[in-house]
């Protein structure tokens, strides 16, 4: 396999792996688009090269963790701090979409893709 190929294929696997950074920022206001992006983060992570698997680690794990923050903050709605942990939620997700989009385009993985934070 020649450099052109190989540039090609990396293009080729990042780009599903941007369409969920995108669906997930859409996402916050359409939330349905979250969903499909974690959809395309499991069928692509297991053919996916080694460093783009951690991109699809932390797109996965960033759906499941946001999904768990929306429902604590849902839940205490009733109370002020819900605001406060839905609006936490929002701003956590836009850091690590723009951190994670950041390093796919330097073709670089994510450094710690397990994280519960930024």
């Amino acid at each position: 396999m020649n450099e052109s190929n190989v540039i090609e294929e990396n293009n080729e696997n990042s780009s599903s792996a941007k369409i969920v950074y995108i669906l997930y920022l859409v996402s916050i206001l359409f939330g349905v688009t979250g969903i499909a992006g974690l959809v395309v983060a499991y069928i692509e992570k297991d053919k996916a090269p080694e460093w783009l698997k951690t991109h699809y680690q932390y797109q996965i794990r960033t759906f499941w963790i946001g999904l768990l923050y929306f429902f604590i903050g849902f839940l205490l709605l009733i109370v002020i701090i819900g605001w406060f942990i839905l609006i936490f939620n929002v701003v956590w997700l836009i850091v690590r979409m723009v951190k994670g989009l950041q390093a796919l385009e330097n073709k670089k993985e994510v450094e710690n893709p397990t994280t519960w934070m930024f």
